[in-house]
């Protein structure tokens, strides 16, 4: 058997690069929206306002800080498995996108530490600031062992796995609330502008990632029917135990509505895959909002 067989070259093929595909679209606004540095947000009013904020707020944030701390550094770590596999697999648009995904989420974990630098001044071990979910450490033992499957078992139904943790839960769920926790606690008081501004930049560059996680699963979905099945249990499975674990921590219920919500409407996209064509995958539309007005 030939172990390195001649290589095709996307480039050079008659069709070249798809710019009309859903990869290709958010690389393109990944490079127009995602050109921010972490280093120019002003924090100076941040820290001022952090200094005047009552213990509870402190340390309702600093819970966030921290978790979002970890999670960024872990899903800058783990994201390499997924690239790698895609590459095997020769998928050049969706490995374009991949690389803008791995920069901007190695930029999220400098925001934040730059917050815990600069604002909270913390200089002390912060890991037994952080909670786990669901009885489990999903940063620190479910998340690597399912993106690390990728390097001995790159499968279908491996990749769905991956992306279903990666995109849908951690990204789709778990982010997402914290966003909109940070939002119940800044927004309405106008403090901290620069933790603010960093977030909302962090968010735009989340939602491409989700949006790619939903073509993802969706793609595998439309080549492999069978797949389905394994998706939503598994997309089940993880959000009950995290929800779970909400209510027993007492998150309040318009947060877990909220994720709740979100979760829906993504698994409600994914399955729509079904009854879809691969090629219709690739055309589908980047942004959520688009999505929800779509016929199939």
């Amino acid at each position: 058997m030939q172990e390195n067989p001649n290589r095709i070259y996307t480039t050079l093929t008659t069709h070249g690069l798809r710019h009309d595909t859903l990869p290709m679209r958010l690389y393109h606004k990944a490079k127009k929206l995602g050109i921010w540095d972490p280093r120019e947000i002003d924090l100076t009013q941040d820290r001022q306002d952090w200094l005047k904020l009552p213990d509870e707020y402190k340390e309702r944030l600093r819970g966030l800080i921290v978790s979002f701390q970890a999670g960024e550094e872990a899903v800058t770590l783990d994201l390499l498995p997924l690239i790698m596999t895609i590459a095997r697999e020769g998928r050049l648009e969706e490995e374009m996108f991949l690389t803008t995904f791995l920069w901007e989420e190695a930029k999220h974990t400098e925001f934040f530490r730059r917050v815990l630098d600069d604002v909270l001044q913390e200089q002390n071990d912060l890991h037994v600031n952080r909670s786990s979910s669901g009885g489990r450490d999903i940063f620190a033992d479910v998340l690597p062992r399912e993106m690390n499957r990728l390097l001995t078992d790159p499968s279908p139904v491996n990749q769905a796995r991956a992306s279903v943790l990666y995109n849908m839960i951690v990204e789709g769920v778990l982010a997402e609330t914290g966003y909109y926790s940070f939002s119940r606690i800044l927004s309405q008081t106008g403090l901290m502008p620069g933790l603010q501004q960093g977030i909302q930049l962090i968010k735009r560059d989340e939602s491409r990632h989700i949006a790619y996680g939903v073509f993802l699963i969706s793609r595998l979905v439309a080549q492999d029917k069978s797949l389905w099945p394994v998706v939503e249990a598994r997309m089940n499975e993880l959000f009950s135990a995290i929800d779970r674990s909400q209510q027993e921590n007492g998150t309040p219920d318009v947060i877990r509505d909220y994720a709740r919500q979100q979760f829906e409407k993504r698994l409600a996209r994914i399955g729509r895959a079904r009854e879809q064509s691969v090629e219709q995958i690739y055309q589908g539309p980047e942004s959520e909002e688009a999505a929800e007005t779509e016929t199939v």
